[in-house]
């Protein structure tokens, strides 16, 4: 008895195992079919595109926030952790029901490629990878389970050897077929980055000016007054960041109110005159004295100037049209106001960034740049398509999801030194200091109080417009010990002095005052 019941345990482990393996087999497979296709039609990235696009809008400010640019790989390893209890548990069913536990292995198959054919863009090569996995899946647990099937049954010995055997064909395919589809991969995405790095862009007919010696307070543990391109804050829903082959790119400018549609090339782009500007991008999941937010300096194309030339007029020039609508390569839409994109501010269809081609992550080869305006509303990465058309004929992928339709930026200050929790020394100054924004209207005035005092003005650095956030520092010498509370408040150029009532991101945008705890000793 004893025996029957140590071959049930291994019978029962070899069958889990035999999930594993099925499953490492159909991903690698997949891994090799979409390096053929996209890499968007894998299975993980296409399942994981599917689940945020149903997530509810305060789980993914909740992932924003608790993760920030690792949500992404967050989602990818909890889609592979429940795909694994998913495979064990097949693997198991597989003992006793063999055919029913490899029809579950392609069924798996078959929800990836439905999901892969509802992302944009897609047709029905994208289905392909994972139609693949399910049959590889399928095949592969069924030759791993035939030595195993019998242990236990009449007392029948298990065939070690055909199951190592077996075991080991489908961890060397697996392998191979991975690696074969990395190699491939790799290989096209290496092909674009070299395209990329050879670009050399214009020198731009309006440059920017030298930042003043007054711009970068440079104090220790404050933000710079230009965000690297490695520090720029990355928000998307991409799983896979678009490398974009320009010479396979276009632009179209079309739909309602067009008098003359247009198509861009990227060297059509790259052939007009470019400007260049520094513009801070804020995320409207930027909770209060959050990270993302980020200054750097842009160039590109005047947006306005290319929906002119489409015969574009906007709503308070009689135009019919009052949403344009951007269009991503992954798919994302994104509304902005027409009448913002025409206003005379420098919204710019973007094409480099802090002196260089737009990196891959923040959208390369061109994306929108709208300032005054939230993320979701204006700065549309990988960008491949302008449609005008109204807010009432069209709601944006952030709208449909219960986001403000319009959202300019709100005042908002940030403490970035001392920090949370700093241990300070009595009669010794500090530097408090942080940024200020309040995009398109600009900052006129910073304040500090201490545990619910009198407000301070902080000294102003100065700005190269209202488009950008400035640098704030005040001088403080505590006197007594113990917890102080610093808070933190702005005044825009209208002299409208930013709200200590507590909001949260959704719809439009959080509000509420800064706030650090500090121990004076």
């Amino acid at each position: 008895m004893k025996a029957i019941g140590t071959r049930r345990w291994t019978r029962a482990g070899l069958g889990a195992l035999s999930g594993l393996l099925s499953a490492g087999a159909a991903l690698a497979v997949a891994e090799l079919g979409a390096a053929f296709v996209r890499p968007e039609a894998s299975p993980i990235p296409a399942v994981g595109g599917a689940v945020i696009d149903r997530t509810p809008p305060a789980i993914k400010d909740w992932a924003v926030r608790e993760f920030g640019d690792n949500d992404k790989l967050m989602l990818q390893s909890g889609i592979l952790a429940i795909l694994a209890l998913i495979a064990l548990g097949l693997g198991l069913v597989s003992l006793r029901l063999r055919r029913t536990a490899m029809a579950g292995v392609f069924a798996f198959g078959l929800l990836g490629a439905f999901a892969a054919y509802h992302r944009a863009g897609a047709g029905f090569a994208d289905t392909v990878p994972s139609l693949l996995a399910g049959v590889a899946g399928a095949a592969a647990l069924c030759r791993l389970t035939r030595p195993v099937v019998g242990v236990c049954a009449e007392d029948r010995a298990f065939d070690r050897r055909a199951f190592l055997i077996t075991a080991g064909a489908v961890a060397l395919g697996s392998a191979v077929s991975g690696t074969t589809g990395r190699i491939i991969g790799n290989g096209k995405r290496a092909s674009i980055a070299a395209f990329r790095d050879r670009i050399r862009l214009p020198t731009p007919a309006e440059p920017a000016p030298a930042l003043s010696v007054g711009t970068d307070l440079r104090l220790p543990g404050m933000s710079s007054f230009t965000t690297t391109n490695a520090d720029f804050y990355r928000v998307d829903t991409a799983l896979v960041v678009p490398r974009v082959n320009v010479g396979n790119w276009s632009l179209r400018i079309h739909g309602k109110g067009v008098r003359t549609p247009l198509t861009f090339s990227y060297d059509d782009l790259l052939r007009r005159p470019l400007i260049e500007r520094d513009i801070t991008l804020t995320c409207v999941s930027n909770e209060v004295g959050g990270p993302y937010t980020g200054t750097a300096r842009w160039i590109g194309v005047r947006l306005a100037d290319l929906l002119r030339e489409a015969g574009v007029r906007p709503p308070s020039r009689g135009g019919p049209a009052d949403q344009l609508v951007s269009r991503s390569t992954d798919g994302m839409t994104i509304g902005t106001p027409v009448e913002v994109a025409m206003d005379g501010r420098d919204a710019l269809l973007a094409v480099g960034m802090n002196g260089e081609p737009l990196p891959f992550e923040h959208g390369y080869p061109v994306r929108m740049v709208v300032p005054g305006l939230y993320g979701y509303v204006s700065a549309c990465k990988w960008l491949e398509d302008l449609e005008l058309t109204t807010f009432a004929a069209y709601d944006a992928y952030w709208v449909k999801r219960t986001w403000s339709r319009e959202a300019p930026i709100k005042t908002q200050s940030r403490i970035d030194t001392p920090k949370p929790f700093a241990r300070l020394r009595i009669g010794t100054p500090v530097p408090v200091a942080g940024i200020a924004w309040a995009q398109h209207r600009g900052v006129s005035a910073v304040e500090v109080g201490v545990d619910g005092g009198p407000w301070q003005p902080a000294r102003l650095a100065e700005v190269p417009s209202v488009d950008t956030w400035r640098q704030w520092v005040w001088e403080w010498t505590p006197t007594t010990a113990g917890s102080h509370r610093i808070e933190v408040r702005a005044t825009d150029a209208g002299g409208a002095v930013q709200t200590d009532k507590r909001v949260g991101t959704v719809p439009n945008g959080a509000t509420g005052r800064h706030s650090v705890v500090v121990t004076v000793t």
